[in-house]
């Protein structure tokens, strides 16, 4: 991205903070050159995202050898225009890049690609695709380990600084768009140029990469979710979930442009999650195009990032607020209720009505979350289903309307009695009980994994519970998709149990819900521990920070409960309560060790009185 002067456009968190970013964005645009050339001058770098991505173990100079060699033999791109197909390109680039790894036996073996080799290229892609490992454990995308020495390789070498950043974005993010990580790579690379000339670099570069770090991470949870749908659920899913997220931005936008426009974002969805960047990219950039030629028809919020310049309108554009409601009283959802012909519309073009009903009702309920509104069309599809098959269909879904609200009603209840639950236990308490309880519903999961688990869950409840009634009900709707996500990907790749099966793989919509409900796995049997297994008590403790010490006691919670489920909370908090004590005792003695062993004894029996051990 030649001549870019990019300002970094993070905070899209509040109405003031997106205003902000637009008016710096609309300055930047002008400094930034229109080029005709996007994908020969960011080849190099498009390039880099897809090698760093697929060979996540391999260095930054193995990266960089191989970007060199595919850039080289990559013909069909070297000479694409930005307005012609870039399908050609993609598709011969990513073919080269799979024999190159193919050809290489040592790198095939290294990456665990050798079983993917054996087999011909559409199914090859689909087996490097599986993988792809996303760790959402990191903490930083980008450490720096010596602020004077990145200032000094930026002096000397801007372009690699940048080339490292998208590297190490990449391989810890295999699922964030192309698009995304070449617009973080310019706000960073801002950033960089920034804080070097700044006398405290080490606090510039906390208040200005920190909003990188978090947006990125954030975004590419949801990149990850994205492809998720788009793999677990038929196209019917994936489509309506676009279709609902485009209605709520764009509401007052005719039908006929919502439902292209989301089967075209839902097709760009497909070709990044496959890992074709120079399409991703490409396909992104035009889509963004045809949003702006029709802006006015869609939306009066996006013409700030019209103005911009690739890749920031697209960033600009996805991060946009809400357009305002129009008038819609002269169209009333009764329709879908009342009117008679509503089965014939059914049965006759059923892939027409249940969209057009979708956009109706997400247009006139933008402050729903998505999974609500989604699950408000199940249940619309299946009364329909049902209905039509009587004689008297319209008595029969008459009482839709007063559906609708039960199922919206039942899902602000549902987060209403969780934000209570933690209101009255407060953080720590209500963390361990989400403990106790997801340890029940699924044992399966080691003692770290239920931890981390839940940990997410209560800091999801920290930060939605204190909105306002409908932002709460929206943040803890979007927060619990994404976990539970997560916990359905961990189940694709090691099944759990049944309960989450059927939780994972039922209804996307229900999924919240369904997890609400899974009972106790009483099928579960824990390998016996001895208390002394349980319960670590090492001089190591005296030296771990608070957050470790939290953890240690979590863990020990949950391996208590499955060692004897039908103890009551008190009796396993008693335990905890008495090694937390134990620890902070023997921690100050002058003889740690002697204190662990002497003291540790007495909670060990206390321990065995509680499993029942002799």
């Amino acid at each position: 991205m030649k001549n870019l002067r990019p300002i970094c456009f993070l905070v899209f968190f509040s109405y003031v903070q997106c205003q902000t970013l637009q008016r710096s964005l609309l300055a930047a645009a002008w400094n930034h050159t229109n080029s005709q050339n996007y994908l020969q001058e960011n080849l190099r770098d498009i390039t880099s995202i897809m090698v760093a991505q697929f060979l996540q173990k391999s260095t930054y100079q193995e990266v960089q050898t191989i970007v060199e060699e595919l850039v080289h033999r990559a013909e069909k791109c070297k000479v694409l225009k930005p307005q012609e197909s870039p399908s050609e390109c993609s598709h011969q680039l990513m073919t080269t890049f799979l024999e190159h790894v193919c050809n290489n036996q040592g790198m095939a073996d290294k990456q665990e690609f050798s079983d993917c080799c054996n087999i011909n290229n559409k199914a090859r892609l689909k087996c490097f695709l599986l993988y792809k490992k996303d760790d959402t454990e990191y903490s930083d995308v980008f450490q720096i380990p010596n602020l004077e020495q990145i200032c000094d390789v930026d002096k000397e070498n801007q372009a690699s600084v940048k080339e490292r950043y998208i590297y190490e974005t990449s391989r810890k993010h295999p699922f964030l768009y192309g698009p995304t990580i070449l617009t973080m790579s310019a706000c960073y690379e801002t950033a960089i140029r920034s804080c070097c000339q700044e006398e405290n670099k080490t606090e510039c570069f906390q208040i200005k990469l920190e909003p990188i770090r978090k947006y990125v991470r954030e975004i590419s949870l949801r990149h990850h979710h994205l492809c998720e749908i788009g793999i677990k659920f038929n196209h019917k899913v994936s489509k309506a979930v676009e279709l609902v997220l485009l209605t709520k931005k764009q509401p007052k936008a005719n039908f006929s442009e919502i439902a292209k426009l989301a089967g075209d974002v839902k097709n760009l969805h497909q070709t990044c999650c496959e890992g074709d960047v120079v399409a991703c990219v490409l396909g992104r950039s035009q889509l963004m195009n045809d949003t702006c030629s029709k802006q006015s028809a869609l939306s009066s919020k996006i013409t700030p990032c019209c103005a911009l310049s690739v890749p920031f309108r697209g960033e600009c554009i996805i991060n946009s607020e809400n357009d305002d409601k129009p008038d819609l009283s002269s169209l009333p959802l009764s329709r879908f209720t009342e009117d008679r012909f509503v089965c014939k519309q059914f049965i006759d073009k059923q892939d027409d009505l249940l969209p057009e009903f979708l956009y109706e009702y997400s247009r006139r309920h933008s402050e729903l979350a998505l999974s609500v509104i989604l699950r408000v069309y199940t249940v619309y599809q299946n009364l329909l289903g049902k209905c039509c098959k009587l004689e008297n269909p319209l008595e029969c879904y008459s009482h839709g309307k007063e559906m609708f609200q039960r199922v919206v009603g039942e899902s602000h209840e549902r987060i209403k009695n969780h934000c209570d639950l933690r209101e009255k236990l407060g953080d720590a308490n209500f963390h361990d009980r989400l403990i106790i309880l997801y340890t029940k519903k699924v044992p399966q999961l080691s003692a770290q994994e239920l931890v981390t688990f839940t940990k997410n869950m209560a800091a999801a409840a920290t930060k939605c519970c204190p909105l306002r009634d409908e932002q709460r009900f929206v943040c803890m709707e979007d927060s619990a998709k994404l976990i539970l996500g997560a916990l359905c990907r961990r189940h694709e790749a090691e099944p759990i149990n049944a309960g989450v099966g059927h939780c994972c793989e039922d209804s996307y919509a229900f999924r919240k819900p369904c997890f609400d409900d899974l009972q106790v796995d009483r099928t579960y049997i824990s390998p016996p521990l001895s208390c002394d297994q349980v319960i670590s008590l090492k001089e190591d403790l005296c030296k771990a920070r608070e957050e470790q010490f939290q953890t240690e006691k979590q863990k020990l919670l949950s391996n208590l409960v499955k060692q004897k489920p039908r103890a009551t909370e008190m009796q396993v908090q008693l335990i905890i309560a008495d090694f937390a004590h134990l620890v902070e005792t023997c921690c100050q003695a002058e003889e740690s060790e002697m204190c662990f062993r002497g003291e540790g004894s007495k909670l060990i029996e206390k321990c065995q009185s509680l499993l029942g051990h002799k």
